[in-house]
């Protein structure tokens, strides 16, 4: 056979191969979604947490609740990719509590990867204590923060497992709206130096520290009847409109489920993400008086009329989301561990936090306040023996569709949301901050200007590890939205 004539027959035998190929029926990705919510409100009375101080409620305003969230791309029977999203009404989580949910997993949801469970919390800092010790309490007649947990993990856990088991068919859309919600709270003052609420009425006083982030991100999911039954809301402040109050509340959280559920159905499961907001409050630094005029005009308390301005926001979203549903988005969804320097402790940190620690000694209603200073001395005595490990963090990063997500433990100063949002290759990026226990992750600027939220005893991770955890963040999210031959 002549080359001539073997190259003639390859091409035919490729182009017949081409050919079948294209013929053959091939069944495309699609979406199933499922959802619950549970009330995770303890036995009254109970310790709240979020405050440097003892708080017991004995009343519930509005329950705390948990809501569970699955996502899973599937080819006919077969399983491609998977998440479950938590949304708890905690101010942080910690006490083990994730720990305990994945516990009360195993074993129990067949093809579920535990490692793909992510809770988060809104941050309202009017729920229930977990930490043991965090406050001096009553030796009986009293939730325990150990109680809290073991009830919440369980109740979160069977949430988990019924949004599994009602996975269905279902569509997936993307939207972006306004609301003036949060609100930067450190004040800059003559001199370079801040506050966390400062007074914005004083002489010295020179503006306010950083970017206010008002955009909602949201997802829409709906089923093949077109019922919509979940929807996620990210918003860049933190739900602490009512923070220092003696009662269970879920904050603003609260009224923009129940305003939602009211016109969308009771079946409408809403998430609530906190975005990067550190540095934020749902309440006004100036125009005080202003604010509460108008709200007294529209006969709205500060709960309502922040849930006004989300679910307006929200709507906006959803007249466009409407117009664009996905049967088969793309699915991927990465968790690695992370290495994060720790913030380095002074030594005139160390001297002044150390004097601070015995002046508090022998007062049982400063034991936050001393637990939390005394964390700073632990930490410059490991620092100097060589024995502190950098901070280790779960990073989840999900690529659906045209958006990104990617989540982190802290209280991310907006500045590093703002940079993820703006670098991320993806129509729309959500970042879900408090995914973890906490602490402040300031910007540099942030710590120069000192206070609350920015000195050592706030910042387990300083802003260097803030720009390792939007590097990181980033180089996942640009992997996943590179191009292949599956896509």
């Amino acid at each position: 056979m002549s080359d001539h004539l073997f190259s003639d027959l390859k091409r035919l035998f490729s182009l017949i191969l081409l050919v079948l190929l294209l013929a053959t029926p091939s069944q495309a990705a699609e979406l199933y979604v499922g959802a619950a919510t549970t009330d995770i409100t303890p036995k009254l009375p109970v310790s709240l947490t979020g405050q440097m101080r003892t708080r017991i409620a004995k009343k519930v305003e509005s329950p705390v609740t948990a809501t569970a969230l699955v996502v899973e791309s599937r080819e006919g029977d077969k399983s491609l990719e998977h998440a479950v999203f938590v949304s708890c009404d905690l101010v942080c989580i910690r006490g083990g509590i994730h720990e305990a949910v994945r516990e009360k997993l195993k074993g129990k949801v067949p093809g579920l990867d535990l490692k793909k469970v992510i809770m988060n919390a809104t941050h309202t800092h009017t729920a229930p204590t977990m930490i043991e010790g965090r406050y001096t309490l009553p030796e009986t007649g009293v939730t325990k923060p150990a109680e809290f947990v073991e009830f919440a993990a369980q109740k979160i856990a069977d949430a988990i497992i019924e949004a599994w088991n009602n996975r269905q068919p279902g569509r997936v859309g993307w939207g972006l709206g306004h609301a003036v919600v949060a609100q930067n709270r450190r004040a800059l003052y003559e001199g370079g130096w801040a506050k966390m609420y400062g007074s914005t009425s004083v002489k010295d006083f020179r503006g306010i520290e950083g970017y206010e982030d008002h955009g909602v991100e949201v997802l829409f999911f709906w089923n093949n009847e077109d019922k919509l039954i979940a929807t996620a809301v990210n918003v860049a402040c933190p739900a602490q409109a009512v923070e220092g109050r003696s009662a269970v509340n879920a904050d603003y959280w609260h009224p923009v489920r129940e305003t939602l559920k009211k016109k969308y159905g009771d079946q409408l499961c809403v998430l609530g993400w906190t975005g990067a907001g550190g540095d934020q409050v749902p309440r006004p630094m100036y125009r005080k008086s202003a604010e509460a005029r108008m709200m007294k005009l529209r006969e709205l308390t500060l709960l309502e009329e922040i849930s006004r301005r989300i679910v307006n926001a929200w709507e906006e979203a959803y007249a466009g989301a409407q117009q664009e549903k996905h049967a088969d988005p793309v699915l991927k969804h990465e968790v690695r561990t992370i290495e994060l320097p720790r913030q380095i402790v002074s030594d005139e940190d160390y001297a002044r936090v150390k004097k601070e620690v015995v002046a508090y000694a022998d007062d049982p209603s400063k034991v936050w306040i001393k637990n939390w200073k005394q964390r700073v001395l632990d930490r410059y005595d490991a620092q100097h023996a060589g024995t502190e490990k950098p901070y280790e963090m779960e990073l989840h990063t999900l690529r659906l569709g045209d958006v990104a997500l990617a989540t982190n433990d802290f209280e991310l100063f907006t500045d590093f949301g703002t940079q993820m949002k703006s670098r991320s290759p993806a129509l729309q990026t959500f970042v879900i901050q408090l995914c973890g226990p906490g602490s402040y992750v300031p910007s540099e600027r942030a710590v120069r200007g000192g206070s609350y939220s920015a000195i050592i005893e706030s910042n387990n991770v300083g802003p260097q590890g803030g720009q390792v955890l939007t590097e990181e963040t980033l180089k996942s999210i640009n992997g996943q939205f590179k191009k292949s031959s599956s896509d």
